[in-house]
């Protein structure tokens, strides 16, 4: 089963990207993002998809334009994850067939990411809204929504959030910080995985 875990490389340089995201992969976690604000992104996220795209749902986060989202397809990215809601980054997402993640926060961004087409939504930061609003959030969405903590959660208290309802997190320090080495993110996610597995026995999944 694909665990609904996306792997957040920030920082990682094409040189490192490669090697990182086979530790990654090898952990159990499918879906990479290389935020743009990283060195050379485009770069990364195309050698990424050469090694992995097979195997990886690859592609960018901190998208935030549909010129971004056209750069990151012509380079094999199959995945889109922002930090907010613009209807048109979702919909240009759509019409080339790649995978859309907006950030949310309210109530009102999350239905207009759903109208535009999102495949499911990024509570970003989550730590911003937590628990309790997060569960208000989730009862007025559609049952089949998939909704994703991003932003201040971690192994810790991964539980709490999957008992509340969430389907899935994005892992950004806790999984990947610029410089670590390819066994260090290994053994990093492999902790990560364990969590959210052990998690998801006891919310019940």
């Amino acid at each position: 089963m694909t665990l609904p875990l996306i792997g957040i490389l920030r920082g990682v340089t094409p040189d490192e990207a490669v090697a990182v995201g086979e530790a990654v992969l090898a952990a159990g976690i499918t879906a990479l993002e290389v935020p743009l604000n990283s060195p050379e992104p485009l770069e990364s996220i195309r050698r990424l998809v050469e090694s992995l795209g097979e195997r990886a749902l690859v592609g960018a986060g901190t998208v935030l334009n549909t010129d971004q989202v056209r750069e990151v397809h012509a380079v094999g990215g199959r995945l889109v994850v922002s930090p907010n809601c613009r209807p048109a980054v979702i919909e240009e997402t759509r019409r080339l067939d790649m995978q859309s993640w907006p950030g949310v926060l309210t109530p009102s961004e999350a239905f207009d990411a759903l109208e535009a087409g999102a495949t499911g939504l990024k509570l970003f930061p989550a730590v911003q809204v937590g628990i309790e609003g997060m569960k208000a959030l989730r009862a007025v969405l559609p049952g089949d929504t998939r909704l994703y903590a991003v932003g201040g959660i971690g192994a810790e208290d991964f539980a709490a959030w999957r008992a509340a309802g969430v389907a899935g997190a994005g892992l950004g320090s806790a999984l990947y910080r610029p410089g670590q080495a390819p066994e260090q993110v290994g053994q990093q996610a492999r902790a990560l995985v364990a969590a959210w597995q052990a998690a998801d026995s006891g919310a019940g999944a």
